[in-house]
């Protein structure tokens, strides 16, 4: 018995004793309707009231005396509503069914679940055609049943919709990467389709349909896609590698589309990245052996950030890494969330426009999701030695670029202010604050060359970007803040 079917058997009880009566949650019928529209209009109230509704086959019409239903008659039943839950209203509606005995007959109860999103109405119609259960029977909906419809809707998640047509289970299994997400989450992969299927479900990367098939997800696709250009609406949010010969974007380049779904190509593309990158020879221990240029932890972070902060809504662009002689720039589309600011997004407290793709991305260990994303690639830039990380923002875009090796005298006056703000920053949340040794320090500098250091932190003072933790104390013992503590 399947856990909703009890409350439905109460429904019933309660509607045909002691005197048959109609009820706002549950409608008897002995057969199904040859009027779609009326049926549709039933559905639309059902998937309209909290918790949903039943309507219940196999009794008479006039006295609700229970005769029973074969199953062949059933199966058409279920396949007729299906088909109506999907095309006949807008957004789609979610059923079940199960066959129980009811005074020693066979009853078809179908289960029309609440719809998150409301109201629902008409396939094709406007919203000003829907319907709810009032009195017992169903009824169009007033103006103000509308409005109090959508007051209780829950807005329309972009990685809880639909991705695909109606796909079985083996079409599932052959488009999802599943082995590969059980891998990030370090969980061995179970041995039949059935618990495959139920996994995913659990994981909301697919959708079943009433046993008729499933809806990959945007988020499933998003997430374990053997090949995103199989999803028609995602194929261009697949990461596209761009490297350029010089510096500007007029010399030659070489494009390196990517196909895989973000969290089970993640460690692939970062290896890829790694072994295109420019890099620089070392000795250690006697041995030649390849550095990178960058710090593979920004990389990371950044990457990563792009992948799961992007606006989806923004289509025909996809998150880009293009890669110059002298740096690399991650963009990704959407603006900047209301409120943040550009200068204050290290340590920000974390927020994103796709919670579902965020969470995920801890789950696997691809990245942190408290707001720590840009302190680590920050930490990461210092210790390679690297200019500070610039941060853009276009009218559709946002973009980081990180610079290759540049010694404190190449850098440029704008340059230095910055990477003094930003490691401000990662000193007062992890050393209380910054000095003249430990800003030193962050570009290579020798103690003699204390000065510079000093002349440099007036610059930022004057610039607004930092203030003495305590305006009295003397230039030699001074702490710095960021401005804005």
């Amino acid at each position: 018995m399947k856990p909703w079917t009890s409350k439905a058997i109460t429904y019933l009880q309660s509607s045909l004793s002691p005197v048959p009566q109609e009820l706002n949650e549950l409608d008897w019928k002995s057969n199904l309707s040859p009027k779609k529209d009326k049926l549709c209009q039933h559905l639309c109230a059902f998937a309209n009231l909290p918790g949903g509704g039943f309507l219940v086959f196999g009794l008479e019409d006039a006295t609700g005396k229970a005769v029973g239903i074969d199953k062949a008659s059933a199966n058409k039943i279920v396949e007729q509503l299906a088909n109506l839950c999907r095309a006949g209203v807008e957004p789609l509606v979610s059923m079940d069914h199960a066959i129980e005995l009811f005074n020693d007959c066979p009853l078809l109860f179908v289960h029309i679940k609440e719809s998150a999103v409301k109201p629902v109405h008409l396939a094709h119609k406007s919203i000003e055609d829907s319907f709810i259960r009032s009195g017992g029977s169903t009824r169009k909906a007033s103006r103000q049943d509308v409005g109090a419809l959508m007051l209780n809707s829950k807005t329309p998640v972009f990685e809880e919709l639909h991705a695909s047509t109606l796909k079985n289970a083996t079409e599932v299994m052959t488009l999802l990467d599943v082995a590969g997400i059980h891998a990030l989450l370090k969980k061995p992969t179970p041995n039949n389709v059935e618990e495959i299927i139920y996994w995913l479900q659990q994981e909301k990367m697919i959708e079943d349909v009433d046993g008729k098939g499933y809806y990959i997800t945007n988020f499933g696709a998003l997430a374990a896609a053997q090949n995103l250009s199989q999803f028609d609406g995602l194929a261009r949010k697949a990461v596209r590698v761009i490297q350029y010969e010089g510096k500007t974007k007029t010399q030659g380049s070489k494009e390196f589309p990517g196909n895989k779904g973000y969290a089970i190509g993640f460690e692939g593309l970062i290896q890829f990245l790694k072994g295109i990158l420019p890099g620089s020879e070392v000795i250690k221990h006697a041995l030649r052996t390849d550095a990178s240029m960058y710090s593979e932890i920004a990389l990371r972070e950044l990457i990563a950030n792009a992948l799961i902060h992007q606006d989806f809504t923004i289509r025909g662009s996809g998150p880009m890494i293009e890669i110059f002689a002298d740096r690399i720039e991650i963009s990704s589309p959407g603006k900047l969330l209301p409120g943040k600011k550009i200068d204050r997004l290290i340590r920000a407290t974390p927020e994103s426009r796709n919670e579902v793709l965020a969470a995920a991305f801890r789950r696997f260990n691809i990245c942190e999701e408290r707001g720590s994303g840009f302190e680590k690639a920050i930490t990461g830039i210092e210790l390679f030695g690297l200019p500070p990380l610039k941060m853009e923002e276009t009218d559709s875009s946002f973009k980081v670029i990180m610079y290759s090796p540049k010694t404190f005298a190449e850098m440029t006056r704008e340059e230095r202010i910055e990477a003094c703000y930003q490691h401000s920053i990662i000193q007062y949340y992890g050393a209380g604050g910054m000095n003249n040794a430990s800003l030193r320090k962050r570009f290579g500098m020798h103690e003699k060359q204390s000065s510079q250091i000093s002349r440099l932190i007036k610059e930022a003072m004057n610039e607004g970007k930092i203030k003495p933790k305590d305006p009295e104390s003397s230039q030699k013992f001074a702490v710095y803040w960021p401005y804005w503590v």
